[in-house]
């Protein structure tokens, strides 16, 4: 998968998995174990679409927008976008989900989240000796309406 395309196969109402809950600092890997500790917690509901690949192999991202939800919770929401994300060189595409349409301030705090994100990767990368391409937020993929953008 180029990380400018979308997954064929992603449904618009995808079943999410939520691994981190909002406001969390634990990002968990694919089998549940801790990744890491992030410095800063995270402003959203971080998890992945069970079943559905990204390009490096682990199950593709989501974020689900709106209140905490649980860790292992299982939901149903409505994609509203996806962002396009280099991780270490391999695409590692973010769905962004939502029960409402995403809002400018939504688009921009969500831009703004994963370029000090990948600031954090490349980061973590180095301090674990990970050789790779580039780690950084390309852009939005796809519309609220889920077309290219």
């Amino acid at each position: 998968m180029s990380v400018f395309s979308l997954p064929p196969e992603l449904p618009s109402e995808p079943e999410v998995l939520v691994e981190s809950p909002r406001w969390s600092v634990v990002k968990r890997r694919a089998d549940g174990g801790v990744d890491f500790i992030s410095p800063l917690p995270c402003p959203y509901n971080y998890g992945c679409i069970p079943g559905l690949s990204s390009g490096d192999g682990d199950p593709l991202d989501v974020v689900v927008l709106g209140p905490r939800l649980r860790r292992g919770e299982r939901l149903r929401v409505p994609v509203v976008g996806v962002i396009g994300f280099l991780d270490a060189g391999c695409a590692d595409p973010k769905v962004i989900c939502s029960a409402r349409p995403l809002s400018p301030a939504d688009r921009a705090g969500l831009e703004t989240f994963f370029r000090v994100y990948a600031l954090f990767k490349r980061v973590l990368h180095r301090v674990r000796g990970k050789r790779g391409g580039d780690t950084r937020f390309v852009g939005w993929l796809a519309d609220v309406k889920g077309r290219s953008a």
